[in-house]
């Protein structure tokens, strides 16, 4: 029959003071290095809202067009709610919100703000190229990394 191992309170078996600092050091190293990392990841869900808002926003943009003659003259703030009721234009409830939203006879501009404050702007120039752009005011540019998304 095995033998069983008895505890011994006298016996000097466990973990060294050495030992256990040492671990305590690694935590610390890999929670300094994650916790930046989780962090931003709450800007950048914000961000997304606006990035949709802005292209929902574009979409319409291109629908009114449509409807006059393919010219974008007619792009703003109170038609594209008309069109799309759902689009919020002032701040509110942390929510993105189209706060600018411009066109002359062949290009469009729409601007989106986010709850954190960064700006997502959808362009269409007279060329037919679609730029995007972002301006972080924060300035930690959770979804908005290289000047454009």
């Amino acid at each position: 029959m095995p033998s069983r191992q008895r505890c011994d309170p006298g016996s000097d078996q466990g973990f060294t003071l050495i030992e256990l600092l040492v671990v305590i050091l690694i935590v610390g190293i890999l929670a300094a290095i994650a916790i930046p990392a989780f962090l931003s990841q709450k800007g950048k869900a914000v961000d997304a809202g606006a990035k949709t808002l802005a292209n929902a926003a574009a979409t319409t943009a291109e629908a009114i067009a449509t409807d006059h003659d393919g010219e974008y003259k007619a792009v703003s703030l109170s038609e594209i709610k008309a069109y799309e009721p759902s689009v919020q234009e002032t701040a509110g409830n942390g929510n993105a919100y189209l706060d600018k939203a411009e066109g002359t006879a062949d290009e469009y501009s729409v601007t989106a703000t986010s709850a954190n404050g960064d700006k997502f702007t959808v362009t269409r120039k007279a060329s037919g190229e679609v730029v995007r752009s972002c301006e972080s005011t924060l300035g930690y540019k959770a979804g908005c990394p290289s000047g454009s998304w």
